[in-house]
């Protein structure tokens, strides 16, 4: 018996993903990030004006990141309807997993000198915990960045979809989880670091993590991640798994009369956006060089949604746009008016929310189809 069919939604033009116009645009962004940006940095002379400074490689590789976090954002509430206030726990696990490998590749180069990290020296600690038992194993460590986010999205997610907490009462109990997590983390006797977390990190697979070489390598793996969910993602929504979850975001009473079981999809795109929020953790621990409990903050989790807002949900480049606009006036801003930046943020989140509420894609496109009406 073939499964039901939903018509509410357009079915997408079959074998064409982005379109030429789109392929161009990641191949485009694919050269940007993996070889104009590593000859303007290595090989460009400092004092030309062309030279892209090392600042600037770590600030983009870092919103890169976040721009990951707001992809996976998207997957959820652009297109699934699910708004997570809770998504900063999974990228600070998964920055906690690499980071606990990068504590292990300092070995005695410490202030103590000892094989255990410096924090747990001080704090006379003899041994390691339990938990710390694969830290010095680089592919262990990469597992557990997809597991442990994984595990623990899967298990939230089925317990809350089941139960079939939805709209701002699933938005609460995730911030409430992120919450939890943060003054989980904040003990010292968790092994995690306490408020200061992991820091001063050396090596990484060997190689010091402070070279300029070192950090290219991992922007460029930061802009080739961004870029592989980006297209993973319009695969997702483009496909039959993507209509169902679009049909869910708007009518899941109408989802489950047709015979689809919205828990299954629901838990698997909650699951997957954790995941993706994980690897944008690991990346961005070895470029920040830190990683502590306020990654967990409820407030770090609000900026995720904020910057899906902000460029435009449902719309997969949007959150991409939002996070390097959000993130490059919060630069700025910090240094020059470090005083205002939450009310521009809190001024920015309203009139999005009041004039733009496709964001800035949403009003790009509309000025462009006045340009076109306008030439017709």
């Amino acid at each position: 018996m073939s499964s039901p069919q939903l018509t509410s939604l357009p079915t997408p033009r079959r074998g064409l993903l982005l379109g030429t116009a789109g392929w161009t645009a990641v191949a485009a962004a694919t050269a940007l990030v993996a070889v104009l940006v590593p000859v303007l940095n290595l090989l460009v002379p400092e004092g030309s004006p062309l030279h892209l400074s090392d600042y600037a490689v770590a600030l983009v590789g870092k919103i890169m990141c976040y721009a990951i976090c707001a992809l996976a954002m998207d997957l959820i509430w652009g297109y699934t309807g699910i708004l997570s206030l809770g998504h900063g726990v999974f990228f600070a696990l998964g920055g906690y997993a690499m980071g606990m490998y990068l504590m292990r590749q300092i070995g005695r180069d410490g202030n103590y000198q000892s094989d255990l990290p410096d924090f747990m020296v001080f704090l006379d600690w003899k041994t390691l915990p339990w938990h710390w038992a694969v830290s010095d194993s680089f592919v262990a460590q990469l597992l557990l960045v997809l597991l442990v986010p994984g595990l623990l999205a899967f298990v939230f997610g089925f317990f809350a979809f089941r139960s079939r907490i939805k709209g701002v009462y699933f938005s609460i109990i995730t911030q409430a989880m992120t919450f939890a997590a943060m003054l989980l983390f904040f003990r010292n006797e968790t092994g995690f670091g306490g408020n200061n977390g992991f820091t001063d990190f050396k090596r990484i697979l060997g190689i010091p993590v402070a070279q300029p070489s070192t950090r290219m390598v991992l922007f460029v793996l930061t802009g080739l991640t961004l870029i592989g969910f980006y297209l993973m993602a319009r695969w997702i929504v483009n496909s039959k798994f993507g209509r169902v979850l679009q049909a869910i975001r708007d009518a899941e009473n109408r989802v489950m009369f047709t015979g689809y079981n919205p828990l299954a999809y629901k838990l698997a795109i909650w699951t997957l956006s954790a995941v993706m929020c994980g690897v944008a953790g690991a990346l961005y621990v070895p470029q920040v060089g830190i990683i502590n409990p306020s990654e967990m903050s409820p407030a770090a989790s609000i900026e995720i949604a904020i910057w899906a807002a902000v460029g435009g949900r449902a719309s997969l480049i949007g959150p991409i746009v939002g996070a390097f606009f959000v993130n490059g006036a919060k630069s700025w801003f910090t240094q020059v008016f470090p005083e205002f930046w939450l009310y521009f943020l809190g001024a920015l989140f309203i009139a999005v929310t009041l004039f733009l509420p496709n964001g800035i894609v949403g009003l790009a496109a509309k000025l462009n189809g006045r340009k076109k009406e306008e030439r017709a």
